[in-house]
């Protein structure tokens, strides 16, 4: 017989030995928010889901059971081969802890396959990581990384993690780049997951000296930074990246590639055309259509975004630390912190 676990249960599981989480509700539920890591193997797929509930509030709950039954009876062998595969200790969650995650633990059950249920399934899961994020208590020495669009600061906390050194990329967790194109070319994460995969990493950093991050707005596209990482951001120390011009153009087409995403580009662009001076707005749009992006991104970082960055330094606080990097490209930037970062620890 299968047993059932708390989340509490279920996170010691994970330090201690292998175990793979699956989430057996359907695609579109997983696609939306999941436990991090976790695989998906739905017991019904979206539109079996819709058939099942349809039953369940229209007819009754036994003719929502036994269509129910009649679907996964077709699908068992699959399923249960799909579980077979996987090696090492299992874990399943649905919902709510509910009907479709005990279905499954128990047809492993009886095929010789043991698998953990999830008691709460993700609501638990939701309300446990809202629940530690309202409490959290951020205590780390924090670097945050400034600098104009285009000085490459999410590139550079990359190499700097790669390097092995603590970093929050709350950019890459919200699946963003935070300007008005900044979900072109990647998937944007909702509140849900973007929360998860924010607690997840506070986690793994807590025995961290210290920690590296943006200095993003609040909102980061869809999502929203909790208050306290907020706050934490405008009292930590300041490191600024100070570049030229051109190599933030050369960053940004580098980072952005405007060749294969024109089209949208030039949507987005529409989206904020009216807060530029008219004869300015009307040359970059020119420049996007002829594919001359090195001269609208020029344009663009000139009269609307440095601008609004210089508006935003202004707004912090004189009081903390403040230090300057004037460098020429990503690499030279992260020279320089990783001079600045030794000479801290000494």
């Amino acid at each position: 017989m299968f047993q059932d676990i708390s989340l509490e249960e279920l996170r010691l599981l994970q330090t201690r030995k292998q175990i793979t989480v699956i989430d057996v509700r359907s695609p579109s539920e997983y696609k939306d928010s999941t436990l991090p890591d976790s695989l998906n193997i739905p017991l019904f797929d979206d539109q079996e889901r819709a058939e099942v509930g349809t039953l369940y509030k229209q007819v009754s709950v036994q003719a929502a059971k036994e269509r129910g039954l009649e679907i996964v009876s077709a699908k068992l062998p699959a399923f249960i081969k799909a579980f077979g595969a996987i090696q090492g200790e299992k874990a399943v969650f649905c919902w709510r802890g509910g009907m479709r995650s005990r279905t499954t633990a128990t047809v492993l059950s009886l095929m010789d396959i043991h698998a953990y249920r999830l008691l709460g399934g993700y609501k638990a899961y939701r309300k446990w990581v809202i629940d530690e994020l309202e409490t959290y208590d951020f205590k780390f020495k924090s670097y945050v990384i400034h600098g104009n669009t285009g000085t490459g600061k999410t590139n550079l906390l990359n190499k700097l993690k790669k390097s092995g050194h603590p970093v929050l990329d709350l950019e890459g967790l919200a699946g963003h780049r935070g300007s008005i194109f900044g979900q072109i070319g990647l998937h944007a994460n909702n509140q849900r997951t973007f929360d998860s995969l924010l607690l997840e990493d506070l986690m793994a950093l807590e025995q961290s000296p210290y920690i590296l991050f943006e200095g993003e707005s609040k909102r980061i596209g869809k999502v929203v930074m909790p208050q306290f990482l907020a706050q934490h951001k405008d009292s930590a120390t300041q490191l600024w990246i100070e570049m030229p011009l051109q190599s933030r153009v050369n960053q940004i087409l580098e980072d952005y590639k405007p060749e294969q995403f024109k089209e949208e580009y030039i949507a987005a662009f529409r989206n904020i055309k009216s807060r530029i001076h008219i004869p300015v707005a009307a040359e970059i749009e020119r420049n996007l259509l002829a594919d001359r992006f090195a001269e609208a991104v020029a344009l663009l970082l000139e009269h609307y975004y440095d601008p609004k960055y210089v508006f935003s330094s202004i707004q912090q606080h004189e009081d903390v630390e403040k230090v300057v990097f004037k460098v020429n490209n990503v690499n030279e930037a992260e020279t320089a912190v990783l001079s600045f970062l030794a000479d801290q620890s000494e």
